[in-house]
């Protein structure tokens, strides 16, 4: 089953750039994923349970890594033609 995540990472901390930019590499490793982003989000597409099994992987590194963060997501069942 295809699925489409919608995520935005606020870090909280005054020097979040490099947290933000560090997740979306990291996401980016994965060629089973279509990745894109914009001002505001990323968009992964791909297969349901290795798009939710990276994310948990990825948010969890994030946390250890970094610190304190809100994640923001919005779950498509299906490709969302991006």
């Amino acid at each position: 089953m295809k699925t489409t995540v919608e995520i935005s990472k606020y870090p909280l901390n005054e020097d979040y750039e490099p947290s933000i930019l560090d997740f979306i590499q990291r996401l980016k490793e994965n060629k089973n994923l279509t990745i894109k982003t914009n001002a505001t989000s990323t968009q992964i597409t791909g297969n349901y349970d290795e798009v939710m099994g990276i994310l948990q992987k990825e948010m969890k590194i994030s946390f250890e890594k970094y610190g304190k963060a809100i994640f923001v997501m919005k779950v498509l069942w299906g490709d969302l033609g991006i």
